[in-house]
């Protein structure tokens, strides 16, 4: 299937040789931001939305923080004449809210636009013809200047039914395909227009520079950004626009590189969504200047509605890898991710850093109302012992000793490895407490004394597999106690007893837990766990688990 030779480059590079906008490292400010998810996201719709389902995305929109919203073609659909209607009418578009329309270059197209508006206080007018070589020679067959006219004569048809019926807008015009248009042709037509208009600081007016089809490496755009922005007639007077879209892949680096070359603003769409690959993902652009630490003036702090809303409305489905918001964007199953990022919360908690540097984390998934236990640390049988220690400590209460966690996670991967699942932190837990926690197969605490007469003695009142016994040995200490007489009841060596024991604040009820290791004969080391109300009964339930374990090995 390999033809390369059919296919040739369709865009125009420029002569670029200083390049101021690769001297920039980051973009410095938010530009600003034009939503087209209710005209060019709907359009690309299997089923495009309701009259109801748009006026619920609008809302949508205006939570997030636009400001400007384009909402359609009014005068080529009956819904969308009758949303824009509803929104004026029904003075439901806010005081700082500006609906965009758009049109094309033909009278009554544009008539119909401008008596669709009437009443509104904030309207940006959109036109729009096509000027790349492609569609001059393929679809419309018009020369240069049969191209600038169409664009020219819309621009005086503004001018002159503004004037007709008193309308004061802001005016925006959009050489189509201008990633596929010659430069200094795109620049000659939008001059053109601008000369009509007249824009002066105080009525500006918006150039929008579309990447209708991707054609090109995203630094060829910035380029032609540039090119315009260096270029145009009344820079002063004019807003330099993106409106990339995302043919290539490149859609969200178009828009960055282009911010560097010169824009000043961005349309473009909620996840992404638009004709054939999409437009650009706003929220990818917002949270990629939020990550460097660039207010980008919209709200994503409450990301799972914001995508729960959108994917109810569209039909559509975000891909689960999606920057920022897919399901698993934050979740580090590789247990060296998991176990940096536990050490990196660690060390921020306990230095109070300032600034977020967690790795593997390029933002604190709060920030978009994510959380730590369910969507960060995942667990399946990639996952490390860092990773279910952090989970069983945050979820949970539970600081398992490092040599713990370590048996632990063989434990939990191997259950996770050979159900081929993910793992809730739930079933985690459920897994720990009836793997090690107050275990009882053979051996089971009834009641316990002691009595200190030089060293310590203990009498055990213990169940041995189902048969109640009284257990007495003396011992340096509690423990030592208790584990001379379980070796002589149960006739099994052990040694080197380790524990660790502390509260669990996360309980219903002020609980204590032990933790504790033995060494078996043969050099084995078996971990138990022992929960209960009193911190002696929990140390002596984790020897028991330990001792049961060990006893079902």
């Amino acid at each position: 299937m390999i033809n390369t030779s059919k296919y040739t480059r369709q865009f125009f590079t420029v002569n670029a040789p200083k390049r101021k906008w690769a001297t920039k490292s980051f973009v410095e400010k938010a530009p600003r931001w034009c939503s087209v998810d209710l005209r060019d996201g709907n359009q690309a719709l299997m089923i495009p939305m309701s009259l109801e389902e748009k006026m619920d995305f609008f809302e949508l929109l205006v939570d997030v923080g636009f400001k400007e919203i384009e909402i359609g073609f009014p005068a080529a659909s009956e819904t969308e004449y009758t949303f824009l209607r509803r929104l004026i009418d029904g003075n439901l578009i806010p005081p700082d809210v500006t609906v965009q329309v758009l049109t094309q270059s033909r009278e009554h197209i544009i008539r119909k636009t401008f008596e669709a508006l009437r009443g509104c206080k904030n309207a940006i007018v959109h036109l729009y013809n096509s000027t790349s070589l492609a569609q001059r020679e393929q679809v419309f067959r018009k020369n240069r200047d049969e191209i600038k006219k169409i664009a020219t004569d819309g621009a005086e048809l503004f001018v002159r039914i503004a004037k007709e019926m008193g309308a004061d807008y802001t005016y925006e015009y959009s050489p189509e395909s201008f990633t596929g248009t010659e430069p200094e042709f795109a620049l000659e037509v939008c001059n053109a227009v601008l000369d009509i208009w007249k824009p002066t600081p105080d009525k500006k007016v918006i150039i929008n520079l579309p990447v209708t089809v991707e054609l090109a490496s995203p630094h060829v755009y910035a380029d032609q950004v540039e090119y315009i922005s260096d270029n145009i007639k009344y820079r002063d007077s004019v807003v330099i626009s993106l409106h990339p879209h995302n043919d290539r892949g490149c859609a969200v680096a178009d828009a960055e590189l282009g911010l560097l070359a010169g824009a000043d603003r961005v349309e473009g769409t909620l996840f992404g969504n638009g004709e054939r690959t999409g437009n650009v993902d706003i929220v990818t652009l917002a949270l990629n200047m939020y990550a460097q630490g660039i207010d980008p003036l919209l709200n994503f702090s409450d990301m799972p509605s914001i995508a729960a809303l959108y994917e109810k409305i569209t039909g559509m489905g975000i891909y689960e890898r999606q920057p920022y918001a897919g399901k698993l964007v934050f979740a580090a199953f590789s247990g060296s991710h998991q176990d940096a990022i536990a050490k990196g919360m660690k060390w921020h908690d306990e230095t109070g850093a300032d600034t977020w540097t967690v790795h593997y984390l390029p933002i604190d998934p709060r920030d978009v109302g994510r959380e730590y236990e369910t969507d960060v640390i995942r667990i399946n049988s990639q996952s490390g012992k860092g990773g279910i220690g952090y989970l069983l400590e945050h979820n949970f209460g539970y600081l398992l000793p490092s040599k713990m966690r370590e048996d632990v996670g063989y434990t939990v991967k191997n259950i996770s490895d050979k159900a081929h699942a993910e793992l809730s932190p739930d079933e985690v837990l459920d897994i720990f407490t009836e793997t090690y926690v107050n275990i009882n197969d053979h051996i089971k605490l009834i009641d316990y004394h002691f009595v200190r007469d030089g060293k310590i003695t203990v009498e055990l009142t213990v169940e041995i597999d189902g048969e109640r016994r009284v257990l007495t040995a003396s011992g340096n200490g509690r423990l030592d106690a208790v584990s001379n007489a379980v070796r002589e009841a149960l006739k099994i060596e052990f040694s080197e007893l380790t524990y660790e024991e502390h509260a669990l604040t996360k309980a219903s009820t002020s609980q204590a837990i032990t933790y504790m290791s033995i060494k078996l004969a043969n050099g084995k080391k078996v971990w138990g766990a022992g929960i209960h109300d009193d911190i002696i009964a929990s140390s002596i339930n984790a020897l028991f688990s330990a001792i049961n374990r060990a006893i079902g090995k």
